[in-house]
């Protein structure tokens, strides 16, 4: 058993609340559980409870054994001086404050429900195949998973924008270098994302602005700094000496490492994409202005209509020429180009001007869900889980921080289960 669990049935009073006694034998009234603190400190801040007649409020601690105070040396830390309960699963030690004064006791034990103790250890101490609750995830309604998942798409988006304000504000409050960034990540992928927003971070928008649209350039400036240029052809010479320009014009530093190629597949090679990036900067140098205006997913299509250089429609890679392919981005790279972009963007611009990001809801679940093993998973659990986008990311939202992470008694569909399971509902 983990404190989690104590957590949770303190919080939601999950206990038969009739007649309570502290281990002293002190009448307890619950008037409010307090605020749970996720730092340090005591793990409930400003309960308000009535023990013996007299009105306390202040702060409450759990532990899964009362002799665990110790064990933390909280006898010795001011921060505890204020806990007026300590609640525990068993009773094994008197414990006291640093004033020695008697801190009361509540134990849990022997008023919680038996069904729910066993709802909890299957959840969390059995083992499962995939997730805690596979055995019970068919039985939820679609109601039950269609509120988890939408909170958890806006989670996760909360989640992202944070990161985003963290570039931001590295950045200077510049929205056309974060979003150069944040593009640069996405046509980077899970292999190159970072490094590709390094080269962002790095060269900033203002350099690719400087260069007016000039594409030539721009190309030169990606490859040169990215180490690829290695050709022995006369277009490979052509952008050595353009790289070589602009890095004396502008004092660009050097980098000595390069992009992955291994294990992509030819239309992800980060030349492909870096020669995609510099036609997407060549056409659209306001691009940024361009994403936030975008109403819909047909306007949003359109700013991605790239038009690469002839040299990448006959090459993946320097010096090794192929027939001619136009190269235009597929339609399920545009899509995680707007789940993984284009919504983030949006959704945090939105939330620094606090003007409403209305259509984001109806250009997500008109997208197709992603294709990985987590929404394979849910829909093996359960047929029809995942039907679009915001699905998708919900399901990789609940799988990695909540499902991986034991989280069960965090999650709406956890709860659900240990709800059920008993009569203190």
């Amino acid at each position: 058993m983990k404190e989690d669990f104590l957590y949770y049935l303190w919080k939601f009073q999950k206990f038969d609340s009739e007649c309570l006694r502290t281990s002293e034998g002190e009448p307890l009234q619950i008037i409010s559980t307090g605020s749970q603190n996720d730092l340090s400190g005591p793990d409930f801040f400003n309960a308000h409870l009535i023990i013996t007649g007299i009105k306390w409020a202040g702060n409450v601690e759990m532990h899964l054994k009362s002799s665990d105070w110790y064990l933390h040396h909280h006898e010795t830390d001011p921060a505890y001086d204020n806990v007026i309960l300590h609640v525990v699963w068993e009773h094994d030690e008197n414990i006291f404050r640093r004033d020695g004064s008697l801190i009361p006791v509540f134990e849990l034990k022997n008023i919680v429900d038996f069904s729910m103790i066993a709802k909890y250890r299957h959840l969390l101490e059995s083992r499962h195949h995939s997730i805690n609750c596979e055995d019970s995830f068919s039985e939820f309604s679609s109601f039950e998973i269609d509120h988890w998942f939408e909170r958890l798409y806006f989670e996760r988006l909360e989640r992202k924008s944070a990161l985003i304000f963290e570039v931001l504000q590295r950045s200077n409050n510049d929205w056309n270098t974060e979003c150069m960034i944040l593009l640069f990540r996405a046509f980077g992928l899970n292999i190159n994302g970072d490094y590709f927003s390094n080269i962002a971070e790095n060269l900033g928008y203002s350099l690719v602005a400087k260069l007016g649209g000039n594409q030539f350039s721009l190309e030169a400036l990606f490859m040169g700094y990215s180490n690829l240029i290695h050709g022995a052809d006369q277009y490979s010479d052509e952008l050595r000496t353009e790289f070589e320009f602009l890095k004396h014009k502008f004092r660009i530093p050097l980098i000595d490492t390069k992009p992955e190629f291994f294990r992509l597949r030819p239309d992800n090679f980060p030349t492909i994409r870096l020669a995609q990036l510099a036609g997407l900067y060549a056409q659209r140098a306001s691009f940024f202005s361009d994403v936030i205006a975008a109403k819909n997913l047909n306007e949003i299509r359109s700013l991605f209509s790239i038009e690469i250089s002839d040299y990448w429609k006959t090459h993946y890679n320097f010096d090794k020429p192929h027939n001619s392919k136009a190269k235009k981005l597929s339609n399920s790279f545009f899509e995680l180009l707007v789940i993984n972009f284009v919504i983030p963007l949006k959704f945090a611009f939105s939330k620094s001007t606090g003007e409403p990001a209305s259509s984001l809801h109806e250009i997500v679940t008109s997208l197709r869900p992603e294709k990985n093993s987590i929404v394979n998973m849910f829909n093996n659990l359960r047929s029809g889980t995942v039907r679009n986008a915001l699905e998708s990311q919900a399901a990789l939202e609940l799988k990695n921080n909540y499902c991986s992470k034991d989280r069960c008694l965090h999650c709406e569909l956890g709860a659900t289960i240990l709800r059920k399971s008993v009569k203190y509902a």
